[in-house]
This record gives structure tokens, C-alpha cells and sequence, in this order.
């Protein structure tokens, strides 16, 4: 197991490398530059060019930014927020994104079981019939959709929670986009649980357990649940990172701060060490999340540790 985890961190370093340097020469034959000022000249472009050192060969370009970036600098922001290290943009903005990503994750994973247990236990019933809808229109609408109604009713009409996100009031302001971003996992995870329970409900091993005498809420947790939950969790490491790195939408409806906008913001601004920094840490999270899941497969399902201990001999 230590041999695999090894090999897998070191396939993440060498994935993350060559992602930047995708991203290096993607930004080398992308139109425009960060200095496209109609009132610049030509001289003073190349002046700020040879100042932060994009006329240099990129694959310099790429070896300083790789020796910089493991002291923890990502540059300075050539035109949002000029001069102003990149740490120092995303000190403000991950965290909320990162949190309210989080919440979403908790809540959509935590229902979306509740549901698909329900479902399976309850199959054919009105119960399995209710999870059936709500999974169809949390895959069908969009969040925004969502975002939009819950404003409306429980912002605007019954005004129990602010309509746009307060700095001073994070918790209490973080409640609808929260909802809004959980609908999708909500009814991604209760449907492939009700699936994936109802398999193993039919299992040999389930008659098995039950003929030991074992029932209630440890047949379901301990040994049905426990065993549905490697696909479950294949499908939640995507939706994690998609939901923690922010909801362009979702920050833009309710004004949340967050690092979706200013991703967009440096895209349409060629600011191109935001871009490099936020993709950076997109993908860094991307491969973590990938690496904890593995790790979690052999936690919970002891065969796959087994088989990967064999693997190494």
C-alpha cells in the first residue's frame, strides 16, 4: 500500500508539471497580451514586457515560475489588481469559496444518502417515487435555477435570509447559494445510491448476514451501505472539486467574492499569472481529491487493499 501511495504522488507531481507547462504555451499562442492599453506604445509594452519577464523564452518563463512557486509565489497580477501578489488576491476569495463549496458538498452528500437509502429501502413505493423526482430535477435544472427561486421565496417574500452575500455575515448569508450549489449533488448521490443499494439489498452476502441474526441499522449501515459506497464515492471526488472552486453563477447571483469571477475576470484580462495560479490550484485539488478517494477505497473495502499489497510484491 505505501509503494502504490508513493507512485501515485509521484504521478500527481509529474501531471501537475506538465499541466503548467500546457498551460505556459497555451498562454504563449493565445492572442493579445496583458498590456493591450491603446495608449501604450510599442516601446512601453516592451518595457513592461522585459519587466516581468515575458520576454523571455517560455520555457525560461516556466523554470523561474516553478522556483518561485515552490516558495509559495505565484507573481503579481499584471492588470486586476496591478502589482498585487496573487496570495494576496486569493487570501480573501479561496477561503469563501472553498467554504461554501464545502457546506455544499456536507449537505448535498448527507441528503442525497438519506434519500437513496430511503429509496432503496422503500422501493416502489411513494417514498422511491418522491426521491425519483427530486433526483430528475436536481440533475435536470440548473443551479442558477434554483438560486433564483430560492432567492425570490425565502430572500425576497419571506425575507428569512439576505439576498446577496455580507462579508460581516457569512454564515447566515451562505445559506442560499449553499442550497442552490447542493441541488445537483443532492440528486446525483441519492440516485446512484438507491441504485447501488438496491444491487447489494439482493446480495448473497446480505441473506448471509441476515441469517447471523443481523438486522436494523447495522444490516443497512455496516454491511449494505458500506458496500455501495465505492461507486458513490467515485462519482462525489468530481462534484467536490467542481463545487469548492467555486460557482460562477452561483457567486454572480448572490455577489459572493469568490475565485469563479476572478478566474473569468483574468481569462477576458490575459492576466496571465492568475489564470496559471487558479488553474494550478484546480488541478492540484482535482488530483488530492483522486488520491483520497483511492486511499478510501482501501479503507473501506479491504480487498482492494489487498489486492494493491499484491500488486507491489
Amino acid at each position: 500500500m505505501k509503494k502504490y501511495l508513493l507512485k501515485r504522488i509521484g504521478v500527481s507531481i509529474v501531471t501537475l508539471l506538465a499541466i503548467l507547462l500546457i498551460l505556459f504555451c497555451m498562454l504563449e499562442f493565445m492572442p493579445g497580451s496583458p498590456f493591450n492599453d491603446e495608449k501604450l506604445t510599442a516601446d512601453q509594452v516592451a518595457v513592461l514586457n522585459a519587466k516581468y519577464g515575458l520576454d523571455k523564452p517560455t520555457i525560461v518563463r516556466f523554470g523561474n515560475y516553478i522556483k518561485n512557486m515552490l516558495t509559495g509565489d505565484f507573481g503579481v497580477s499584471y492588470t486586476i489588481s496591478k502589482n498585487t501578489p496573487i496570495s494576496t488576491l486569493l487570501q480573501s476569495r479561496l477561503p469563501i469559496s472553498i467554504r461554501i463549496g464545502g457546506q455544499a458538498v456536507l449537505l448535498g452528500t448527507l441528503i442525497g444518502l438519506i434519500l437513496g437509502i430511503i429509496a432503496a429501502l422503500k422501493h416502489n413505493t411513494i417514498w422511491d417515487t418522491l426521491t425519483t423526482i427530486i433526483s430528475v430535477l436536481g440533475v435536470s435544472l440548473p443551479s442558477y435555477v434554483f438560486a433564483l427561486l430560492l432567492s425570490y421565496s425565502l430572500g425576497f417574500k419571506l425575507k428569512w435570509f439576505p439576498l446577496l452575500y455580507a462579508v460581516d455575515s457569512p454564515l447566515n448569508s451562505s445559506v442560499l447559494p449553499t442550497v442552490a450549489l447542493c441541488m445537483f449533488t443532492v440528486a446525483t448521490i441519492a440516485r446512484f445510491t438507491r441504485t447501488e443499494m438496491l444491487e447489494v439489498l439482493g446480495s448473497d452476502y446480505m441473506l448471509l448476514a441476515e441469517s447471523k441474526g443481523i438486522s436494523g441499522p447495522q444490516l443497512i449501515i455496516k454491511h449494505a451501505l458500506r458496500n455501495a459506497l465505492i461507486p458513490i464515492i467515485t462519482v462525489l471526488a468530481p462534484l467536490i472539486v467542481g463545487l469548492m472552486t467555486g460557482s460562477l453563477v452561483i457567486e454572480k447571483i448572490f455577489s459572493i467574492p469568490g475565485i469563479g469571477s476572478l478566474l473569468v475576470t483574468a481569462i477576458q484580462s490575459n492576466d496571465y499569472n492568475v489564470i496559471i495560479a487558479l488553474s494550478f490550484i484546480y488541478s492540484a485539488m482535482y488530483i488530492g481529491i483522486i488520491l483520497v478517494v483511492d486511499i478510501l477505497y482501501g479503507v473501506i473495502d479491504p480487498r482492494i487493499r489487498l489486492a494493491k499489497g499484491d500488486g507491489n510484491e
